[in-house]
C-alpha cells in the first residue's frame, strides 16, 4: 500500500518429505510400492520469513505488532492482524510471478485499511503492483495518478500509479520505485483474476513492468484488525498470452473494446481520448460519476439517455473520438466505458 514500507525478502529452498514402506509375506515374497508424501503439515508464523510451503511460495512481512500467520494445505493461508501491527503484508502465490489465470476463495474482512490483493514485484524496472480485489476504509487510489480502466472478470478495474522514493524494497533498504494499482470497482472475496490482461492494461497506459520476482495472494493490513482464510490456486489457459480488453466482448456483430487514455486538463475540466478496437461498427456507453458531465465531444455521433450517461456512435471519423468532461470540486474519476459491436 502507498502508506507501507517493505523491507528486503530472502528465500528458502522447498523440502518434500519422502517415505517408503514394504512388507514382505510368510508365503509370498512381494513388495508393496514406494510411496510420496507431499504433503506438508500446517505451519504457524510470526515473524518476517519467505519460502515455499505445499508447493507454493510464501511471504510474511510486518515492521511491528503480533501477526499470526498459518499455512494450511495446498495454496491455503489464514492471518490474524491484530490492530496493534503497523503494517503487515503477506499470503500464497508463486516465484516468479507470470501472465497466469489465479483462482482464489475463502473469507476476508477488515476493521480499518485492509487490502485484499494480487500482490507482486518486477526488477528492471523495479515495480510494486497489486490487482486490489477488496479493501477497508482507505481507497489506495485517494493519492494517486490515475491511467484509466480496464474491464476484466466481471468487473472495471481502475489503473493508477504512485510512487515510493528512499523506501525499502526487494532491491535494499532506500529505493525509489513505482507502484502500478489496478482497483477493482466491485469488491469481492472470491474469484478469478486474469492477471495478463492487467499486465497489458498497464503496458497500453505506459506503465512499463520489468522481470518477475514473486507474486501471491495477498493480504495487507495498516493500523488496523484483519482476519482472512485464503485459498489460492492457478487455473487454466495460464500459459496462454491473451489481450487485455477494456470492455466486456459485445454482442452482434462480434465484440469490440473501448480504452480511455488522458487528454488535456484544465482547473475546471479535462479531456479523454477514447479509442475503439474490434469493429468499426460499434456503440459505446460512457457512464460517468455524477455530478461530472459531458460539454462537448468531437469525432462521435453522442446522445444521452440520462444526465450522466453518453452513448456514442461513429460518425465517418474512424475508431478514436474524444470527450471534455466538466470537473466538480476539481475531481477527475473517470467514466467507466463500455463496447458493443454491430
Amino acid at each position: 500500500m502507498d502508506q507501507q514500507t517493505r523491507p528486503s525478502r530472502r528465500r528458502r529452498g522447498i523440502r518434500a518429505l519422502f517415505g517408503a514402506a514394504c512388507a514382505v509375506t510368510v508365503a509370498v515374497v512381494g513388495a508393496v510400492a514406494v510411496t510420496e508424501a507431499h504433503a506438508e503439515a500446517n505451519r504457524t508464523l510470526s515473524g518476517n520469513e519467505t519460502g515455499y510451503h505445499n508447493g507454493y511460495f510464501f511471504s510474511y512481512w510486518k515492521d511491528s505488532g503480533n501477526v499470526s500467520m498459518t499455512l494450511g494445505q495446498g495454496g491455503n493461508y489464514s492471518v490474524n492482524i491484530q490492530g496493534g501491527t503497523n503494517n503487515w503484508v503477506g499470503g500464497k502465490g508463486w516465484n516468479p510471478g507470470a501472465r497466469r489465470v489465479v483462482n482464489y476463495s475463502g473469507s476476508w474482512s477488515t476493521q480499518g485499511n485492509g487490502y485484499l490483493a494480487l500482490y507482486g514485484w518486477t526488477r528492471n524496472p523495479l515495480v510494486e503492483y497489486y490487482v486490489v480485489e477488496n479493501y477497508g476504509n482507505y481507497n489506495p487510489a485517494s493519492q494517486a495518478q490515475r491511467f484509466g480502466s480496464v474491464t476484466t472478470d466481471g468487473s472495471t478495474y481502475d489503473l493508477y500509479r504512485t510512487q515510493r522514493v528512499n523506501k525499502p524494497s526487494i532491491e535494499g533498504n532506500n529505493s525509489t520505485f513505482y507502484q502500478y494499482w489496478s482497483i477493482r470497482q466491485q469488491k469481492r472475496t472470491g474469484g478469478t483474476i486474469t492477471v495478463g490482461n492487467h499486465f497489458d492494461a498497464w503496458t497500453r497506459a505506459g506503465l512499463q513492468l520489468g522481470n518477475h520476482d514473486y507474486q501471491i495472494m495477498a493480504t495487507e493490513g495498516y493500523q488496523s484488525t484483519v482476519q482472512s482464510n485464503i485459498t489460492v490456486s492457478e487455473g487454466s489457459g495460464s500459459n496462454n498470452p491473451t489481450t487485455s480488453p477494456t470492455t466486456p466482448p459485445g454482442n452482434g456483430g462480434g465484440g469490440c473494446t473501448a480504452s480511455l487514455s488522458a487528454g488535456d486538463n484544465w482547473s475546471d475540466r479535462y479531456n479523454l481520448n477514447v479509442s475503439v478496437s474490434g469493429s468499426s461498427n460499434w456503440t459505446v456507453t460512457m457512464n460517468l460519476v455524477a455530478p461530472q458531465t459531458v460539454m462537448s465531444t468531437w469525432n462521435t455521433s453522442a446522445s444521452w439517455p440520462s444526465q450522466y450517461q453518453m452513448v456514442a456512435k461513429p460518425n465517418g471519423s474512424g475508431n478514436n473520438f474524444g470527450v471534455t468532461i466538466a470537473k466538480t470540486n476539481g475531481s477527475t474519476t473517470w467514466p467507466s466505458v463500455s463496447c458493443q459491436a454491430g
